[in-house]
């Protein structure tokens, strides 16, 4: 095993101090709910839903040293109180363990948050087009301005998306760049100009730059089905600095803390190198300023090499390697390109080639004989056929026992590979990009072939590990609420319903998808995701109740405050003094800074604006910053008249 300088000086830390530790105190640091033990911070007067069916609604809760040192009641907890033991009342509200994402690309995300002007939550077109014009204003050349992923056109009341025509007259002269899932972008005459793209520019493999009857570029690139195109485009605008990255990635970790997100698997992604990309992460993660815990799958970035990619990051990092706010956790999503399903339900499912099996293997066969887990993206049942057929052969050879490896994705597998996948001891991480691709999938399939998309029941009830993600921030929002929510509801954001209720999951059922659940696809099943003595002290106090609200407003509840090992990492609303600082967004024109990231329906922060007077100059009550009043208020349309009364952060 290869150790870092950090991790040495750690170790040597640590050892350091367990010898001048009294024995005494050596031991009592060691044993959470040791009635002796003082805690650091305790919260009373809750309804902590704590996933332990031994102990399922306790009031109160005690946490010392990262880890939960009681469950139980005010006295019981009250007893681990000492002078220097922070008490917080949460006067009755909803407590969950912390969410865990099986599936995001948060390492790739925080680089960019930052520069990124997000759609996420947005109802009206018009709203979204006033924010890109407001945008282009106070972007500075040569800066380009992006809405990269994590909306769906169905979201927005006007059921479209921006013409070209809009988007060149918002912004002719700065370059803008807005991709639709992972099956479009959208450039202005900018954006073309910058990155090259005229009548002499080939279609790339598997893509297609739309052209006029002159044969000139439109702006309009076209997945078919391949999104590297997309990808690629988006990877010749520019970069931040290191230090704007580390900004960018704290203001997204505590984005999605916000959210009551505590912990996430990464799924690597394109253009996403190790360990270059890897290096803001790591030293925020020296410097203590890791809000979210992170578990990293490297993904492979060059096709025809990926064997070549796995042979040497196995000689650089094992599993496991790491600790429990950052650590390695194998292979993938991304294994080799020729086993990759793009998942654009507007075009027909993809073939992929002969030599899927033999490039597949070779791979297969080296993470299982170094006992890497892998993860594998796969969207169709055929593409999990072929793969499985691989997967068993390797098996017969290279037992998989005791090995974490699944499949993401899954939207149309077959009962029978369901049964396979069990009897390999795999699993399925699901995401809810059908929330934002249904319709799309309705209008090839049909909408009987939607109503297993994916079949989640019937994966649960075969008894083969099963979670929930995002697979943000692209292709679908990072907001877990939106999750929960379609696994509740069934329904799109568009408001289609996809699934019979015999598809769907009760509320606790869908809870524990987002936290004990995700721990298997970490392999670090009983450290965290329930509220339960000795465990992991990560969990989020509710703006609502997740339990009592009605379905249609899941997606609106956020954190009012989360915890990560025993710390308050986000505070808002009641608790909003116990609010650790972060710095101002960098940089200046930052969208994070003007519009935050998920965008609110209305609920809390709407009313909050509602109460304040309507007068110049007036404070929001919620963020404590001033208003720019619109002179028209579209009081008939709620998404609009919200948008107008422009709060410049849409913190909620």
């Amino acid at each position: 095993m290869s150790w870092t300088r950090r991790q040495v000086t750690a170790a040597s830390a640590a050892a350091a101090l367990s010898a001048v530790l009294p024995k005494g105190a050596r031991a009592q640091r060691r044993s959470p709910g040791d009635s002796s033990m003082t805690a650091d911070l305790i919260l009373t007067n809750g309804r902590f839903a704590t996933l332990d069916r031994g102990n399922p609604n306790p009031p109160a809760v005690a946490m010392a040293d990262g880890k939960f040192l009681a469950v139980g009641t005010e006295q019981e907890v009250r007893a681990h109180a000492g002078p220097a033991t922070k008490i917080v009342d949460l006067k009755g509200r909803r407590a969950i363990p912390g969410l865990i994402d099986s599936h995001m690309h948060i390492i790739r995300g925080g680089l960019n948050y930052n520069m990124e002007l997000r759609w996420d939550g947005v109802r009206s077109l018009a709203t979204a087009l006033r924010m890109l014009k407001e945008q282009v204003d106070r972007t500075p050349a040569p800066q380009w301005v992006r809405v990269v992923g994590g909306f769906t056109e169905h979201q927005f009341v006007e059921k479209r998306l921006p013409t070209l025509d809009e988007i060149n007259a918002i912004a002719p002269d700065t370059p803008v760049f807005i991709l639709h899932l992972y099956d479009r972008a959208l450039l202005n005459a900018a954006a073309l100009r910058v990155v090259g793209y005229d009548k002499r520019t080939p279609n790339p493999p598997g893509g297609e730059i739309a052209r006029d009857r002159n044969g000139n570029p439109t702006g309009l690139l076209l997945a078919q089905p391949n999104a590297s195109i997309l990808y690629s485009t988006l990877a010749k605008g520019p970069k931040l600095p290191p230090e704007y990255q580390k900004n960018s990635t704290r203001h997204f970790m505590r984005e999605v803390n916000r959210l009551g997100v505590t912990g996430v698997i990464d799924a690597g992604g394109g253009f996403q190198n190790y360990p270059e990309d890897y290096r803001i992460v790591e030293e925020l993660h020296a410097a203590g300023e890791l809000t979210v815990r992170i578990a990293y799958n490297l993904f492979t970035q060059k096709p025809k090499e990926e064997l070549a990619d796995f042979k040497s990051w196995s000689g650089q990092v094992k599993p496991g390697q790491g600790d429990d706010l950052y650590r390695h956790n194998g292979a993938g999503e991304m294994l080799v390109y020729s086993a990759a399903d793009f998942e654009d339900f507007r075009v027909a499912r993809p073939e992929l080639p002969a030599s899927m099996e033999s490039d597949l293997e070779p791979v297969v066969r080296l993470l299982a004989a170094n006992r890497w887990p892998w993860r594998l993206h796969a969207t169709y049942d055929e593409t999990i056929s072929r793969a499985l057929d691989v997967f068993e052969k390797v098996n017969r050879d290279i037992p998989l026992t005791g090995l974490h490896w699944f499949f993401d994705h899954c939207e149309t597998i077959s009962d029978r590979n369901i049964d396979r996948i069990a009897a390999l001891g795999g699993g399925v991480a699901i995401q809810h990009r059908m929330a934002f691709q249904g319709e799309y999938f309705v209008e090839r399939y049909g909408a009987r072939a939607a109503e297993r998309t994916p079949p989640i029941q019937r994966m649960l009830k075969s008894g083969l590990s099963v979670g929930a993600g995002t697979d943000a921030t692209r292709v679908a929002s990072y907001n877990p609420w939106v999750s929960l929510s379609w696994l509740v509801t069934g329904k799109t954001l568009g408001g289609l319903t996809l699934y019979p209720s015999q598809n769907r999951l009760g509320r606790e059922q869908a809870l524990r998808l987002w936290t004990e659940a995700n721990t298997w696809f970490s392999t670090e099943p009983g450290k965290k995701g329930q509220i339960k003595v000795g465990q992991l002290a990560d969990l989020a106090v509710l703006s609502d109740d997740y339990f009592s609200i009605p379905e249609d407003e899941i997606q609106d509840i956020t954190s009012v405050l989360t915890v990560l090992g025993g710390k308050i990492v986000h505070a808002a609303g009641d608790f909003g003094d116990l609010a650790p600082p972060l710095p101002p967004p960098t940089p200046d024109w930052s969208p994070v800074k003007h519009y935050g990231g998920y965008h609110a329906r209305g609920g809390s922060h709407a009313q909050s604006m509602a109460a304040v007077s309507l007068g110049g100059g007036h404070a929001c009550s919620v963020h404590h910053h001033a208003h720019r009043w619109n002179n028209s208020v579209p009081a008939s349309n709620p998404d609009a008249f919200w948008g107008a009364f422009g709060c410049s952060c849409w913190a909620f």
